[in-house]
């Protein structure tokens, strides 16, 4: 039976993640002990991810499906999750990243211990980035590097891997355009300046470990990002970095609990 009360809601926009989603089903159900639902969200009705879904929905009662009315990208995607998400936490990730999923229930020890928002981090604390395209590494360990120079706390504001308590997500104020994930640097940047207690988890983020098509379309995204990231920067130094230190919670991932996951999923 469903969750009545989750805690934890996880939020995945899809497009034609058909291969992927049974893979992070259940690699979710190994590793994330904490009360959650999936909203797995879509733009159109004929994306494969929900013919793929509803294949294996009666495997996974706390799974949902939500169709995106609100217009497509990953804005509105979140927007439209936030609408029928039931927990008092809220997790935006890709679907095809499993390998960061290990630090959920660390990011929701954060949240319960005062952060309003923790950001995964891929470039500190023993975090690391595998594959992906040699572009995209490049802009997001960039925007990172100069964002730490003009005083950002945190260390990855380009994750796309990342929590919130729901009651403060209309703090934020968004309006990136629906370009890729760059809502979700917007959300990094606007965290720390509307004073959010801030924590980070370092995560194992593996782009595509198991195929799929890519939605990074170069000109597009560097475009986007790079309006935020003069934004940013602009904000930053004209009303300075988040007034709280950032906690950092390193995952208790034993590699008994690990090797345990993946027999799960296999």
């Amino acid at each position: 039976m469903p969750i009545a009360s989750p805690e934890l809601s996880i939020l995945m926009p899809v497009r034609d993640e058909a291969i992927n989603i049974p893979i992070m089903l259940k690699m979710l159900a190994a590793a994330v002990e904490t009360p959650h639902e999936v909203l797995i969200i879509y733009d159109y009705q004929e994306d494969n991810s929900v013919v793929a879904a509803k294949s294996i929905q009666s495997k996974y009662p706390n799974l949902q499906l939500v169709y995106n009315d609100l217009g497509r990208g990953v804005l509105n995607a979140l927007i439209k999750g936030i609408q029928v998400a039931k927990g008092e936490f809220v997790l935006i990730t890709c679907v095809d990243d499993i390998g960061a999923l290990l630090a959920i229930d660390d990011m929701v020890c954060l949240l319960r211990q005062g952060c309003d928002f923790v950001s995964g981090t891929r470039y500190s604390h023993g975090g690391r980035r595998l594959a992906g395209s040699k572009l995209g590494t490049f802009l997001s360990t960039s925007a990172n590097l100069i964002f730490s120079l003009c005083g950002s706390k945190l260390t990855d504001t380009t994750t796309g891997f990342k929590m919130f308590k729901r009651n403060r997500f209309t703090d934020l104020k968004l309006e990136s355009k629906p370009v890729g994930w760059v809502v979700a640097f917007e959300i990094g940047i606007k965290a720390q300046l509307v004073g959010f207690k801030l924590g980070e988890v370092p995560i194992l983020s593996i782009d595509r470990l198991y195929g799929g098509n890519s939605t990074f379309q170069p000109w597009p995204w560097f475009v986007e990002y790079s309006k935020w990231l003069f934004w940013g920067i602009r904000q930053l130094s004209k009303n300075g970095s988040a007034k709280s230190e950032v906690m950092v919670r390193i995952p208790q991932v034993t590699p008994r609990r690990f090797t345990s996951s993946l027999r799960k999923l296999f």
